[in-house]
This record gives structure tokens, C-alpha cells and sequence, in this order.
């Protein structure tokens, strides 16, 4: 039986079916040629056209990154500078079909990930009606290295922003090419997790990304401008003149005095363990961003997030994005106690977690300085146990509170619609039962694929995955994640104070009482607007 084909305009692929043979994936496809040699920091170039039909029967390289972060990804691919490749699964019987098509960007913390992980196969939503498309982008110093050689190299006067450029190359890619897959370049929804959502909103304001997608979907951090938790996690953003000092600095660290000279090093010279924190931006706690994340560099990002919503430059596309229950300092009470047991130490763009009355209390002191006080009588403790629940609302509601002021910014000088949700359900099955609704726990759900398969769902956690999956695929296909036999979810309105709830529940909830709404809106107001 032969297998099925498609074209592309670097040459014909042939994927292979599925497990449910109605469904086609074509794995390892280049999107950009190899970023190797003299093209390492530069952005990326279109494929080499290649002979006869690619078998497109294997994921391609993973983008190279430290050798602990690659294991724990659980992928058995090969890494390679020669990764930027992508993959799509299609259950299209022919290109006149024209599906709506999600294109994935996987999270990380800029530092680690691929798009051939078994989390995000995408073969049970493009059974459900998809196209899916997965693809890896360069990472660490690689994706995000800026120096002032490479900004005097670029007609742009920029650097820093490869792994953005290559998030660009592969949605042209698909508007390109997508049509042979059964695809519709006209209904493209980008979406992603963690920083795969912050590479989402930074598209959301790139020109260079204008008209390539219709959609977005940003799962954790789309965060108001003037909260200082946008400032460590996968939102936050550089300056040039910060991304270039701190690339000297690992110019130098590297035992180079040029970029060719970095160039002429081989790539595992490059990658290691260590994981920078920026230690010099201010967040009103002890967390810290990654130091290799994208540049607001006048091109790629020509703003910041207030000056892009207050203009209006953003692109306007439909928006569906939120937070999750168990995340940004916020913990079950089943972590609690191997929380306060273990060490931890500062992860770049890890949030702080006060499980301790004297923690509770020393934040608070830190983040809200003359308002801390009253923060301390809103979300009170007088036990390490009141202290971990205190420090775990406040942060929920912080986060709802966020959201939704940054649905109000962004919607502001928009047309097309945003939906906002609170991720709620605590799965029972392994390690989900002691981690809650923790950072990308909805990933399983939406896309069908828990570590170890879904025998162990009970019926509501399937319940539960048939829902998510649904409501992204119908936003997706129309923008409206409503559809036959899902509760009603409401389109976001600055006015309201409720998001909705999905997981536990599946309705709208509450952002947070008066007092606690009130506290925080004095509290943001008094913070620099990034």
C-alpha cells in the first residue's frame, strides 16, 4: 500500500499513518536551512530544495541544550545545530479540504524542548478535525545570544531574536506549504505553554508576524503590564542594550573576543548545565527570569506590552488564553510538606513559593513594602499551614486579577474576540495527584496524551479531555471555543469580574472579592508599566 504524499515547495514528503490509519503524520520536514556555520545567529534562510521524495518518517534533531534539560524532555532524538524542522499530522483525505490548523510552540524557559515530544503528538486532534503542526525553534544562547557585533551585522540593528525569527520562518512555512497537508492558510491558531505562551504574545506583537496566524492561544502568563510576576516569567522580555552586555559577557566567558571566533566553535562548547538567572531586573521577590529570552530590539518587538496595547499596534487576531489553579506560587496541599523538606534553589523563571509563616510574612514585607500590612490582613496566617494557603490564594488571585486587567489592555484597541479561563481539575492519576492543576497539566488534556497513556483516566478525566480538546479545536476553527454539547463559554468582558472555569468545573467563578480586587488594583498602579 503506498504511502500517503504531499508537496512541498522544497520537493515532495511521505509521511506515514497513524495508529488510527485515517490520520497521516509527516515527521522531520525542514522548514529553514540548517543555522550552521556562518549562518548560527543569523535569521533563518529557506530550505535547499532536495531530489526525489523525503521520507518524512522520523522526527528530525532536537535544537541543541544542556545534556539534563535534553533527558528530560524523555525524546529519543538526536540533537543537532541541523534542527529546524517541523512536523504535522493531517487526517485530510485530499487538500480541498482546507481544516483549521494549530501550530504548536512548546515551553521550556527558552532553554529546552522540541516539537517532536510525546506530550504534543497530534494525532487525537487531527482525528478530531486539525491539522497539527509542531516545530522546534533554536534555544538558549543559540536562539537568544545579543551582542553588539551581531547587532551591527543585521540591517536591523538588532539581535538576540533567532529563536522568535524561527517561530516566523515556520508559520510562513505553513502559509506557504499548508494547503497540500488539507490545511487552511486563511484559519491558522498559534498556541503554546509557558514560554511557547510568551513566544504566543510576543508574536501577538510582532509586524513580522502580521497576517501569518488569525489566532492565538496562550496557556499561563498573558499578565497585566503593571504586574511585576510578567517581569521573571516566560513574558518577560530584554532591552537591547541588557541583551548585549550580558552577550559579551558570554562571549568573553566562552574564551572568544568575536563572533567569528564563537562561530568556529563547535555547538557543545556552547551548551551546558548552568542556567543563568537574571539577576538585575527587579520583580519584587527573589525569583528571576532566564537571561537568554527575546530582546525588545525596534524589529522582531518594536515595544514593550503597555506601549503596543496603548497604541493599539498589536496584531488583531481571536485570543484565548489563562491560568491555572496550582501555579505561580500557588500549591496544593498535598506539595506542602515535601515543599518545606527539600532545598530549593532559584530556577529562571521559577516563581517563589512561601509555604512558611516566616516566608509568608518576609514577601510580603518585600513585594508590597507600605501596603504590606494590609496585604498581610487580607490573606492572614498564624501557622506555617495558614501561611502555605495564604501565599497559594493570594497568588491565584494575583493571577485571575492579571489576566483579566490584561484582557481589558488588549482588547482595548481590538475587534476580534478573547475568551479567558482558570484551569482547574486536580487529576488523582501518579504524580498529577501530589502536583495539582499545576504549570501545563491541561496539556495532557487537550491533546489526549498522559505520561503513561490514558488507561489510568478515571471517566471524568476523559470527560474532561473531550471538553478541552473540543472548545480549542472549535476557537481554532471559528474563534468561538463554544460548540454543540459544551457549557456555555462566555466571550470576556472588561466589565464582568468572573473568568471561566474549566477542569473542576466547567463555569463561570469569581476573580477575587472586593477587598482583595481593590488591594491589587492600588498595588498595580503603583508599579512601572512594562
Amino acid at each position: 500500500m503506498a504511502r500517503p504524499t504531499a508537496d512541498t515547495e522544497a520537493g515532495p514528503v511521505e509521511g506515514i499513518p497513524c495508529r488510527d490509519r485515517t490520520v497521516t503524520v509527516f515527521r522531520g520536514i525542514p522548514y529553514a536551512a540548517p543555522p550552521v556555520g556562518d549562518l548560527r545567529w543569523r535569521a533563518p534562510r529557506p530550505p535547499a530544495r532536495w531530489e526525489g521524495t523525503r521520507q518524512a518518517d522520523r522526527f528530525g534533531p532536537m535544537c541543541p541544550q544542556a545534556p539534563t534539560e535534553a533527558a528530560a524532555t524523555g525524546v529519543d532524538v538526536p540533537m543537532s545545530e541541523d534542527c529546524l524542522n517541523l512536523n504535522i499530522w493531517t487526517g485530510a483525505a485530499s487538500r480541498e479540504e482546507r481544516r483549521p490548523v494549530l501550530v504548536w510552540i512548546y515551553g521550556g524557559g527558552f532553554r529546552e524542548g522540541t516539537g517532536a515530544h510525546p506530550r504534543y503528538d497530534g494525532e487525537n486532534l487531527a482525528r478530531g478535525g486539525l491539522v497539527v503542526v509542531t516545530f522546534n525553534y533554536r534555544l538558549g544562547a543559540f536562539g537568544f545570544l545579543a551582542t553588539p557585533e551581531l547587532s551591527e551585522e543585521s540591517e536591523h540593528g538588532s539581535s538576540g531574536n533567532y529563536g522568535l525569527l524561527d517561530c516566523v520562518a515556520a508559520l510562513r512555512w505553513v502559509r506557504d506549504n499548508i494547503a497540500h497537508f488539507g490545511g487552511d492558510p486563511d484559519r491558522v491558531t498559534i498556541a503554546g505553554q509557558s514560554a511557547g505562551a510568551g513566544l504566543v504574545n510576543f508574536l501577538a506583537m510582532s509586524p513580522l508576524a502580521e497576517g501569518l496566524f488569525h489566532r492565538a492561544i496562550a496557556q499561563s502568563h498573558a499578565r497585566h503590564a503593571r504586574d511585576p510576576e510578567l517581569r521573571y516569567l516566560s513574558t518577560s522580555y530584554r532591552l537591547p542594550a541588557d541583551a548585549e552586555s550580558a552577550g559579551g559577557r558570554y562571549t568573553r566567558e566562552h574564551g572568544a573576543h568575536t563572533i567569528r571566533e564563537l562561530r568556529a566553535l563547535h555547538w557543545h562548547k556552547l551548551i551546558d548545565g548552568h542556567q543563568p538567572v537574571d539577576t538585575s531586573v527587579e520583580t519584587g521577590g527573589t525569583a528571576g527570569p532566564p537571561l537568554l529570552r527575546p530582546v525588545v530590539d525596534g524589529w522582531v518587538i518594536p515595544a514593550g506590552y503597555d506601549a503596543t496595547y496603548t497604541k493599539g499596534l498589536q496584531n488583531d487576531v481571536d485570543y484565548l488564553t489563562g491560568s491555572n489553579l496550582d501555579e505561580s506560587g500557588a500549591v496544593p496541599d498535598t506539595l506542602v510538606a515535601a515543599l518545606r523538606s527539600g532545598r530549593r534553589r532559584v530556577r529562571p523563571g521559577s516563581p517563589p513559593v512561601h509555604v512558611t509563616l516566616e516566608q509568608h510574612r518576609a514577601a510580603a514585607q518585600r513585594k508590597f513594602g507600605p501596603l504590606a500590612d494590609e496585604y498581610l490582613r487580607l490573606y492572614p496566617a498564624a501557622t506555617d499551614d495558614e501561611a502555605a494557603r495564604a501565599s497559594s490564594t493570594a497568588a491565584r488571585d494575583n493571577s485571575r486579577l492579571s489576566t483579566h486587567l490584561w484582557g481589558v489592555d488588549w482588547s482595548r484597541r481590538t475587534t476580534r474576540t478573547l475568551h479567558t479561563y482558570f484551569w482547574t481539575h486536580r487529576s488523582t492519576v501518579g504524580e498529577s495527584a501530589l502536583r495539582g492543576a499545576c504549570h501545563g497539566s491541561e496539556i495532557d488534556y487537550i491533546f489526549g496524551n498522559p505520561a503513561g497513556g490514558t488507561a489510568s483516566w478515571t471517566e471524568e478525566d476523559h470527560e474532561i479531555a473531550r471538553a478541552l480538546s473540543s472548545y480549542w479545536t472549535n476557537f481554532a476553527a471559528t474563534g468561538d471555543p463554544n460548540g454543540s454539547g459544551l457549557p456555555h463559554w462566555p466571550a470576556f468582558s472588561p466589565d464582568t469580574g468572573s473568568v471561566m472555569e474549566i477542569g473542576a468545573h466547567f463555569r463561570p467563578t469569581h476573580l477575587a472579592d472586593p477587598a482583595r480586587t481593590d488591594f491589587w488594583l492600588r498595588f498595580f498602579r503603583t508599579q512601572q508599566a512594562w
